[in-house]
């Protein structure tokens, strides 16, 4: 377990506007200043990584991936497909919310037994994520881009406060296909130029113990704002505080679907999980009673010098955002790690409410 959570896209933007409508069929009603979704451009628009190594799709690029920090927003990766989400920001943190982007990766090669170097073990990682690039590449894989804006009802003052908020979250899937290191590459389109840059290496199947679709989700108590005396400010930092707060989620367990939403809006680094939070307010509103939305802080007395709560270590996350759905047989349907809008919330909770 971190000392402290890896608040993702800690680059200092935020994550924080527009949506698009779900098959519930309700509207966002986006803010003025919401920026539109996309859907991923074709593979066709990117130089192919067959035949290539890393090294050689980085010099398809025109030039180096200056200017703009394409900034990764998840830790938890497994072998086979997985969603990998990023923001996209230029030189002076503002958010950049119309890229085209595509991903590309190779396999880290393992360090001979026995092998040595001044650095030690530092000095072997750096100096395998260095021969990656002479590995064969895997790609591309572009991006699509999700607006994350709610109804104004359901965006917090805190959310609407932050001039720095960005409004969309890229991400694509990485289909890995066995665990161990791997190298990120990114290509992108700027002004009808290519620019090519490397992100930093994933650890595929290094956090197994954070649950996963089909595994039984772990048994614990959230606290309702019945345990504070209704000092909501107690068990959320949203402001207003959000009514994700009302069931424990151990009495819901295995009854009824659980939507768990692992935030905190004012302490993540990233301003993403106030964002997260207002989306799963409009998602509890449209959705009823279908199932039980619960928003678990994650410092204890709301104070990360005290501290993450043990629900979170119960959990064993490495990061925040984080969101689980449950089905009513108490297994978990779904998890989404990073930041998301309202159309994968609604994909996330679809799958722990079907019959």
């Amino acid at each position: 377990m971190l000392p402290a959570l890896l608040c993702l896209l800690a680059s200092g933007a935020a994550l924080a506007a527009c949506g698009s409508d779900s098959g519930t069929g309700a509207s966002t009603d986006a803010a003025p200043d919401s920026a539109e979704s996309r859907p991923a451009p074709a593979k066709s628009e990117f130089p192919t990584a067959e035949n290539r190594t890393l090294r050689q799709v980085l010099k398809t690029a025109d030039a180096p991936l200056e200017g703009w920090i394409v900034d990764p927003a998840a830790e938890v990766f497994y072998r086979g497909a997985n969603r990998y989400p990023f923001g996209v920001f230029d030189r002076d943190q503002g958010e950049v919310t119309d890229a085209e982007v595509a991903l590309y990766f190779a396999k880290v090669p393992e360090p001979r037994r026995g092998a040595q170097s001044k650095a030690g073990n530092r000095g072997q990682q750096a100096k395998a994520e260095k021969q990656a690039l002479d590995q064969p590449a895997v790609g591309p894989f572009p991006a699509s881009i999700e607006g994350l804006a709610t109804r104004p009802a359901f965006r917090a003052e805190s959310t609407s406060a932050d001039a720095d908020a960005a409004r969309v979250v890229y991400s694509t899937q990485l289909d890995f296909p066995r665990e161990g290191g791997w190298r990120i590459a990114a290509i992108a389109k700027d002004d009808g130029e290519l620019k090519g840059g490397l992100l930093p290496s994933v650890e595929v199947g290094e956090f197994h113990r954070v649950p996963r679709a089909g595994q039984p989700a772990p048994a614990i108590h959230t606290p309702t704002a019945q345990d504070v005396g209704d000092d909501l400010s107690k068990i959320t930092t949203r402001i207003p505080p959000d009514t994700q707060n009302k069931v424990d989620y151990a009495e819901a367990l295995g009854k009824e679907p659980i939507v768990l939403l692992f935030a905190t809006p004012q302490f993540c680094q990233s301003r993403v999980c106030g964002p997260v939070v207002d989306v799963a307010e409009q998602a509890k509103h449209e959705y009823g009673d279908e199932a039980a939305f619960i928003h678990m802080e994650i410092y204890n007395d709301n104070d990360p010098a005290r501290g993450v709560r043990p629900q979170v270590r119960a959990f064993h996350l490495p990061s925040e955002p984080y969101l689980f759905t449950i089905d009513r047989r108490g297994v978990v349907s779904d998890a989404v790690e990073g930041a998301f809008g309202l159309k994968l919330m609604h994909e996330a909770v679809d799958k722990a409410i079907a019959p």
